[in-house]
């Protein structure tokens, strides 16, 4: 006899949200819960407000099962850019428009500095004032907190300098902030880019749907199985015992960081526009090849584009740019990256990455202004100059990865020290072998990473080919491949942190 009971019970406590046990792309849950919510999808496809609703409950659903009572949180913050956003609209002077940005500013930085910075300025004020009469540690970090209120204030921003008008409904305005592809890692998606599609019918097309299935396939390979395979056994050994291994580990440990990180992030992102366009959505390219990059200022027009742009025309220009003066164009670079750099985490080596990168991006605007050999970008270089320049960038971006890693300055310092003191060159082909399958995934990276852009056209115009059996076995193998070799904990995305 069924116990239905029971059932119901397994079924209830699934729909409970479990801090251990997040709802990302990757997991059987997401699958499991899109395919259902995707059936009944087309009942509202064609139905504004029907749509609108239907997609914002599900996004809430999946807000909820990653940081639990906190969807509260983004429902709130909705609520008041809404309204923020209609008062700046309906403003009668400058002064007053000014007045309520600077509110909304202030709410959405608010609530981002409490839930993210609260601990780290306590600890830094208990180390310099040498006692703990401050204590009010470990508060929960919503997942995503960064990227939504990143985007209600570009909304906010763009209502003041009248680039967009505010949206029609509220559950307009919290559908955008809440549509869950893009919910807890990005890309971050502009207002000016997303709201129009709100109100135009959603029509997927057989090239839309054939893409973003080509990008969900690459997405999740990316991320379950090189990200997650060379970070559970090799990243992550190295890094937390480096004095263990030898240089040669540690320096193929800093390399490995850089691809897990590069394939972590850019899957989930692939994840995510691809979701968006087959319910009819488009979402900015948020990823192009960064490690082909001949420069740090090329780098960041491809890594993290969505961010890097948000940080260029909300920050960067709004300090300034480079509308004064040189000496004041490298200061802020430099303070447009020491800020990305402490947006990226709560902690001393953040900063200092951001520094790295500000620093980077000043020298070079400097070596532009001076040497006519120096190009903002690999395009307008020669051949030999753009190799050169590729290696260096890559070694620049990797020695910040270090940093973005390491659990402390300790662990960097031993990393550092062990690859220019400890390299250990007969070691090297019994390591290989040692680790042949995280070398072959490593090289097979990086391979595909550094193919010419055709080779990924090809594949995408193969795919298209196929009939939709083939596109599902295809899909199913390759789940079937992630659960053979998955860990037995569930994997988060690294920018869930963040």
């Amino acid at each position: 006899m069924i116990d239905f009971t029971s059932i119901g019970s397994a079924v209830l406590e699934q729909l409970k949200y479990n801090p251990s046990s997040p709802l990302i792309f990757s997991s059987g849950l997401f699958l499991f819960a899109f395919c259902l919510f995707a059936l009944f999808y087309p009942l509202f496809q064609k139905k504004d407000i029907g749509r609108v609703i239907y997609l914002t409950l599900f996004s809430l659903f999946f807000y909820y099962k990653t940081s639990g009572i906190f969807f509260l949180l983004l429902v709130g913050l909705s609520l008041s850019d809404y309204t923020l956003g209609y008062l700046i609209a309906r403003a009668k002077s400058e002064l007053k428009s000014k007045l309520i940005v600077a509110l909304s500013i202030s709410i959405n930085l608010g609530l981002l500095c409490y839930f993210k910075y609260t601990n780290f300025f306590i600890t830094i004020l208990n180390d310099v004032s040498g006692g703990d009469w401050l204590d009010f540690q470990n508060i929960f970090l919503p997942v995503g907190v960064s990227f939504f209120t990143f985007q209600s204030m570009s909304y906010i921003i763009d209502i003041y300098r009248k680039e967009i008008t505010p949206v029609k409904r509220w559950i307009d305005y919290l559908f955008y902030l809440s549509f869950f592809p893009q919910l807890v890692a990005g890309p971050i998606v502009r207002a000016k880019d997303f709201i129009p599609q709100i109100y135009r019918d959603t029509v997927v097309t057989k090239e839309m749907f054939n893409y973003g299935f080509f990008l969900i396939i690459t997405g999740l390979f990316k991320k379950a199985i090189i990200s997650d395979y060379i970070s559970l056994n090799f990243v992550d050994r190295v890094f937390d015992a480096p004095l263990l291994y030898s240089g040669f580990e540690n320096l193929m440990g800093v390399y490995a960081y850089a691809l897990q990180i590069y394939c972590d992030f850019s899957g989930y992102s692939d994840m995510a526009i691809g979701i968006a366009l087959i319910l009819g959505f488009h979402f900015p390219k948020n990823f192009d090849s960064p490690y082909k990059s001949a420069t740090i200022t090329e780098f960041w027009r491809r890594w993290h584009i969505s961010l890097s742009s948000w940080l260029r025309d909300y920050l960067y220009i709004s300090l300034g740019g480079n509308r004064k003066g040189r000496l004041r164009t490298y200061i802020n670079l430099f303070m447009t990256m020491l800020l990305g750099g402490l947006w990226h985490g709560a902690a001393m080596r953040f900063v200092l990455w951001g520094a790295l990168h500000g620093t980077a991006l000043a020298v070079h605007k400097f070596s532009m202004t001076m040497w006519s050999s120096f190009k903002p970008d690999g395009s307008l270089m020669s051949p030999w100059r753009r190799v050169i320049g590729v290696l260096i960038t890559f070694h620049i971006v990797c020695l910040s990865w270090i940093l973005f890693r390491a659990d402390s300055m300790t662990v960097v310092k031993s990393i550092i020290s062990q690859i220019f003191t400890d390299f250990r060159f007969a070691l090297i082909p019994e390591i290989i072998l040692g680790y042949k399958e995280v070398f072959l995934l490593f090289a097979i990276g990086y391979a595909l990473h550094f193919t010419r852009s055709g080779f990924t056209v090809r594949f995408r115009s193969l795919m298209d080919k196929m009939p939709l059996f083939i596109k599902a076995l295809m899909l199913a193998l390759l789940i079937w491949t992630v659960m053979q070799i998955k860990s037995s904990t569930i994997q988060p995305f690294i920018y869930f942190q963040f």
